[in-house]
């Protein structure tokens, strides 16, 4: 009986031995567990994300040419599609139009100026002609004054010598009869009277003449006076004249703007991609009219891919920007693509069941106590690393798997 007793009691010893290292073996497995979803976080709620934009026209027209089909891989560069420019061309050849018309407009007023410059100075140059023929006018004015008075004096000194000469003759005539006197004495006085009556009459004549140029210089000095008044008149009408190219100068500004502006929406009429894309959206062929501001496709940037888990809060404080990561999609779930930790979400919407609902007025807290709190998620952006552009899809689901330090 001690015999059959011995492996009993073996079995009882070692029972308790093998409980005990199961339960340290998964205490073990579970702390190992731990400290690798506590150093490596995972997600399996993620999305894959990428960058898209609307395409809107910025000019307005029919679609004549649309290079595009819906899904289809465009490069950078590309023709997306062509409105119809001829409208955009006449306003440009308008703009241009005008805006050389407005050059032709500077050019003649230019002329113009110029010949009313030219204007001024030929009425300023009468000025001082006329200045010199009122000079010239005066000195005339003064000679003749001096011609006249020289005129008078040889009137005066002429009939003084006539009365002398005459006043003889008187005296010696009486005195021939009685034969005071001779015959020949009488004759030269006579003779004497005869000529100094010529010489008072010729001088009179010069006082006249000198009288008569007096007058003709003080008509010419008048004259030459109001030639110089109008003159100066036509100086100062020149001068107002002159007409000045800063309105017209001032549209130049306009003018290129406009041109400026036409060739734009002329170049506008055909849309090139930005860059490496993928065309989605796309409900609409040749002839439908575009609208400006009003999108037409949406191209989805294949340049950037992300990779978006949500992480709970507790997992955040081992991740950070830099942390390379390793990420999966359901599309191709053997195969493993690197990425990189971008960075993390710093605020989500609280959950008004706990927190309330924020709003205008007092705070609205919530009047009851929930036992169970979730614990929140924040978003964290991994951007994949030389990803295939052909694989990834805007809104795939992704696993995401974080190696911390």
């Amino acid at each position: 009986m001690a015999i059959d007793e011995a492996p009993a009691i073996s079995e009882r010893v070692l029972s308790p031995r093998v409980s005990i290292g199961i339960v340290a073996a998964t205490i073990l497995v579970g702390l190992l567990v731990l400290y690798h979803t506590s150093h490596n976080p995972r997600t399996d709620d993620a999305t894959i994300f990428a960058n898209f934009i609307g395409i809107a026209p910025q000019v307005e027209g029919p679609i004549i040419h649309l290079n595009v089909k819906d899904n289809q891989f465009v490069k950078q560069g590309e023709l997306l599609y062509e409105i119809d420019e001829r409208p955009y061309e006449y306003k440009l050849e308008n703009a241009i139009s005008d805006q050389a018309t407005l050059e032709g407009q500077i050019v003649d007023e230019r002329r113009t100026i110029a010949a009313q410059v030219s204007a001024v100075s030929v009425s300023q140059a009468n000025i001082h002609s006329s200045q010199a023929d009122v000079s010239r006018s005066t000195a005339t004015v003064e000679q003749a004054y001096a011609d006249v008075a020289n005129a008078e004096q040889g009137v005066e000194r002429s009939k003084a010598e006539w009365t002398y000469a005459n006043n003889n003759l008187h005296r010696l005539e009486p005195l021939l009869p009685k034969q005071f006197v001779t015959v020949d004495q009488v004759d030269r006085a006579r003779t004497s009277e005869v000529a100094d009556a010529q010489a008072l009459k010729q001088a009179e004549s010069q006082l006249r003449l000198a009288r008569a140029e007096l007058q003709s210089a003080l008509a010419q000095a008048e004259r030459s006076q109001a030639t110089l008044d109008q003159s100066k008149f036509q100086h100062q009408q020149a001068q107002h004249a002159v007409t000045t190219l800063e309105p017209l100068v001032n549209q130049r500004g306009a003018r290129e703007a406009a041109v400026k502006d036409a060739r734009y929406n002329l170049n506008n009429c055909r849309v090139y991609a930005p860059f490496d894309a993928f065309v989605t959206n796309l409900n609409i062929s040749e002839g439908a009219y575009a609208h400006v501001g009003q999108e037409v496709f949406t191209l989805i940037d294949a340049r950037v891919w992300w990779a978006v888990g949500n992480f709970r809060e507790g997992q955040i404080v081992h991740i950070a920007p830099g942390m390379h990561a390793d990420v999966y999609v359901l599309s191709k779930p053997n195969v493993r693509f690197s990425g990189v930790v971008d960075s993390m979400g710093f605020g989500v919407i609280p959950d008004p069941d706990v927190f309330g609902r924020l709003g205008p007025g007092l705070p609205d807290v919530q009047r009851t106590l929930s036992w169970v709190h979730l614990a929140s998620r924040y978003p964290v952006r991994v951007r994949l690393l030389n990803p295939p552009p052909d694989l990834f899809r805007v809104g795939a689901s992704a696993v995401i798997t974080i190696h911390g330090n």
